[in-house]
């Protein structure tokens, strides 16, 4: 019995150890009330970036249910200091579900679905500061049914 709560033991001590990101920055996620994310409401984000020896990498995190209604979801950003002058911005295509056989992607287990999309990659920025990205959904239809949250991670990319 004690072998078992030992080794029990050490494989949480090593999955706590291996889930540990040292390169991780910043990273928040947003709940998206009644999972309808209105094109009104976008999810702002804001963040510290002391070192600016090293280029940065973002990630978009999306949760979903598997009733949403689309394949992909298209997505516009905007990075931009606290005074709000955008330094970069783009419109990113994520796509949720696989084309051919409607199977949903990314990671989860049975309705709800976890997405990471790399939107940036090496990303200098010239003076440490506060910052803000901004997200919005950039679909058709102003409300988006069976959106759970959005999120926003980076990770500095130490060479």
């Amino acid at each position: 019995m004690f072998k078992d709560h030992f080794l029990g033991l050490i494989l949480i001590v090593l999955f706590l150890g291996i889930s540990c990101n040292e390169d991780r920055v910043f990273e928040k996620n947003v709940k998206i009330k009644d999972r309808i994310w209105s094109i009104q409401q976008p999810a702002t984000f804001q963040f510290s970036i002391q070192d600016t020896h090293y280029p940065y990498d973002f990630y978009f995190n999306l949760r979903n249910s598997i009733l949403y209604p689309y394949q992909n979801i298209y997505l516009n950003y905007s990075l931009m200091d606290t005074l709000g002058n955008i330094f970069k911005s783009d419109l990113v295509n994520i796509r949720l579900f696989d084309s051919k056989t409607g199977e949903p992607l990314g990671d989860g287990m049975g309705d709800i679905f976890d997405h990471q999309y790399q939107v940036i990659d090496n990303y200098r920025f010239n003076n440490p500061g506060v910052y803000r990205m901004r997200i919005n959904h950039y679909m058709r239809p102003d409300s988006l049914p069976e959106i759970m949250s959005v999120g926003l991670r980076i990770e500095s990319d130490e060479e």
